[in-house]
């Protein structure tokens, strides 16, 4: 009764894991954006369905631009059910989990979507305080489904939302720390172009819906636009994170999240000053480059006024 969806780029090394909770699904699909290791032959003997994009505008991670991505999928791949499951190769699902999830789409009333409270580990140790927001929709129909943001994307329903019981733990660091870094890093790029965007566009918010929205991914979207509006991020967030949140609660595992959190967000802030530093530099070579043919043309006006003036003084 059920779909699921993975979007993967270089997954050989969670996959497995990943489809092992999915064991209860006839219908699994993953997208994926050109892996260049064992990800298609792992989710080609698990039976999966493996769609690549072919035409598309890089072959990256998301294309570029993850919104794009999802909507393309929910739009385009053929589900066998009505109902999706989202689910990333570095998280599992729970056996409370997938209960849940069979209960909930056998009696859905009118809801569209569910969302479900993740669980985030480093090093084995559940971050149970330091994140900002454990919930995300990730169970849904996808012609009440759209996604926003190039990265990070915000799920915006069409329709009721309710809540599933159980957990989807998530191995953020399961590849590593360089890999976090190095993916965080690409991220953070997407992020910077992102807000350059929104201040082109004058995208508003709601300090209302950041506040007081009972949707937490409506909440969640509205507070991130406020949060780039916002001075001093990189260390907001620390104490948004280590003290707002109760991070240090999670001992020494906390300390880390909320300092890479902090890092992460201090590389969005450097490359937004420079992204905008650098179409600025752009926009006044593309103003100095149209100048001299202002010059010439006005100095083309008056060599033809000197001549006209010369002519009539030697008529008169």
């Amino acid at each position: 009764m059920v779909s699921a969806l993975i979007l993967t780029k270089n997954e050989e090394h969670d996959l497995r894991g990943c489809l092992s909770t999915l064991a209860w699904c006839d219908d699994i699909h993953v997208l994926d954006s050109w892996s260049t290791d064992g990800t298609m032959d792992i989710a080609l003997k698990a039976g999966a369905h493996v769609i690549r994009r072919e035409g598309g505008p890089a072959r990256e991670l998301f294309a570029g631009d993850e919104a794009e991505h999802k909507n393309w999928a929910i739009r385009n791949i053929r589900f066998k059910y009505p109902w999706i499951f989202h689910i990333d190769a570095d998280e599992r699902m729970t056996p409370e989990l997938v209960a849940a999830v069979q209960k909930a789409v056998s009696y859905p009333g009118e809801k569209v979507a569910f969302r479900v409270r993740r669980r985030d580990f480093l090093a084995d140790r559940w971050l149970k305080h330091v994140q900002a927001s454990p919930f995300y929709l990730r169970l849904f129909r996808p012609d009440k489904m759209k996604y926003e943001r190039l990265i990070n994307p915000a799920s915006l329903p069409d329709g009721p939302v309710g809540q599933l019981a159980g957990y989807l733990d998530h191995y953020p660091f399961s590849k590593g720390m360089t890999h976090w870094l190095s993916k965080h890093n690409s991220y953070s790029s997407l992020e910077a172009q992102q807000i350059v965007q929104n201040r082109k566009t004058n995208q508003r918010f709601s300090l209302r819906q950041a506040l007081l929205a009972e949707d937490p991914n409506q909440r969640r979207f509205h507070q991130k636009e406020l949060f780039y509006r916002m001075p001093a991020r990189p260390f907001t967030k620390f104490l948004l994170l280590y003290v707002g949140k109760c991070g240090f609660l999670d001992g020494s595992g906390g300390f880390t999240y909320a300092l890479l959190q902090s890092f992460y967000e201090y590389m969005i802030v450097l490359k937004t000053k420079e992204l905008t530093r650098r179409l600025a530099g752009s926009a006044q070579a593309n103003q100095v480059a149209a100048q001299p043919h202002i010059d010439a043309d006005k100095s083309e006006v008056e060599t033809l006024h000197a001549n006209s003036g010369s002519s009539n003084s030697l008529l008169a």
